[in-house]
């Protein structure tokens, strides 16, 4: 932002140019002069505009995947949603996030540099909270002032000295709302759980980054003074991803630090003329990987015996020993299910001392009937 004058600067200037002490056109000449500025084709500090687009797409498939990791793990509804993405230097990063806050730093083989996780404190004390039990704090408040409203005019007065909140160490403000417990710093226990969850996180950024690059992302630690950190220097160009979460009526942000390290060996896997060509070849571990995740999928197969009808009298009265008569013969084949489609005729029988079918025919055409 250009620097505003005083008044008395400007009273200053106009007489220096009225005297003649400062030469008007020579002011003109020197801001109509390019100014050239040093760069480092070899080592530049910024991603250019298409490379920023890829991240886009790739940060909105991180958001998609995190929202379900949360959500898993918290066994409530975690919205994860891309707010913006700037490049920044170091510096700028560190005196931009609270003075106490969780930093998760890992490094993703086989690309450089460390990447950071920041998750402040209002966010990690709500994740603490649901992964111990606890329910969303805005409904207890929600429900506590239904319970006020019902409850009978006699209740209303105040409530002598020692039996308010403050016996509990909450004290209301000046609009009748508690205030939040300042914490200066995390426990043990509340680093350990929280540790899961930024493996979690990393697990996703791994997954993220599948159709660019193979990555094996490693959770290096977890820091709460961004101050203390030497992991970069001060000018070092980092990209910052910001990312809004919502839990229930919470509403915060997670940043994602990445430094421009870790993008030199695959700039060009960042354009998009590379990620979306066509003409690739089809590669055949492709479709191995493909055949092996399907092969890993659980099904259920079913075999009919037969069918009966009777009547509701008749099926109220069975007891132990009843011998229920099905439509069909001990020696005609019996009809298996996948899934709840026709899959093949079976013969019934016995392998190793376990139930088994053996697979005659397939039943193609059939499902429809």
């Amino acid at each position: 932002m250009d620097q505003v004058l005083t008044q008395q600067e400007i009273d200053a200037l106009l007489n220096a140019m009225s005297t003649g002490e400062i030469d008007q056109e020579k002011i003109e000449e020197e801001n109509d002069a390019a100014k050239v500025k040093s760069y480092d084709f070899r080592r530049p500090t910024k991603l250019s505009k298409e490379y920023v687009n890829t991240l886009h797409m790739i940060f909105e498939d991180f958001s998609k995947m995190g929202s379900n990791v949360l959500s898993t793990q918290m066994r409530a509804n975690v919205r994860l949603q891309l707010a913006a993405i700037e490049q920044v230097s170091y510096d700028e990063f560190i005196h931009s996030i609270p003075r106490v806050t969780l930093l998760g730093l890992f490094h993703s083989e086989p690309l450089k540099g460390i990447q950071i996780i920041e998750m402040n404190q209002q966010l990690c004390m709500k994740i603490i909270e649901m992964l111990c039990g606890g329910a969303d704090l805005s409904a207890q408040e929600q429900k506590h002032d239904d319970d006020e409203k019902q409850q009978p005019a006699a209740n209303e007065n105040p409530a002598p000295v020692g039996s308010t909140a403050e016996q509990q160490g909450e004290a209301p403000d000046q609009d009748g709302k508690k205030k939040a417990f300042d914490k200066k710093g995390f426990t043990d226990i509340e680093l350990a759980v929280l540790e899961e969850v930024i493996k979690g996180l990393t697990e996703v950024f791994q997954n993220s980054w599948k159709e660019i690059v193979e990555l094996d992302t490693t959770l290096d630690g977890l820091d709460t003074n961004p101050q203390l950190l030497q992991n970069m220097s001060p000018n070092e160009p980092v990209v910052l991803s910001t990312f809004t979460i919502n839990i229930g009526e919470t509403s915060t942000f997670i940043n994602l630090c990445i430094p421009y390290v870790f993008f030199e060996g695959i700039t060009d896997k960042l354009s998009f003329g590379n990620w979306f060509d066509s003409s690739q070849k089809f590669d055949r571990n492709d479709e191995r990987e493909l055949r092996k995740g399907l092969n890993g999928v659980d099904m259920d197969i079913e075999v009919l015996l037969g069918e009966s009808k009777m009547e509701l009298s008749d099926f109220l009265h069975l007891e132990v020993g009843d011998v229920v008569k099905l439509d069909s013969k001990i020696a005609a084949p019996l009809d298996s299910f996948i899934e709840g489609h026709p899959f093949y005729r079976v013969k019934p029988g016995k392998r190793h001392g376990q139930l088994a079918v053996e697979l005659i025919d397939k039943l193609e055409g059939e499902q429809d009937e």
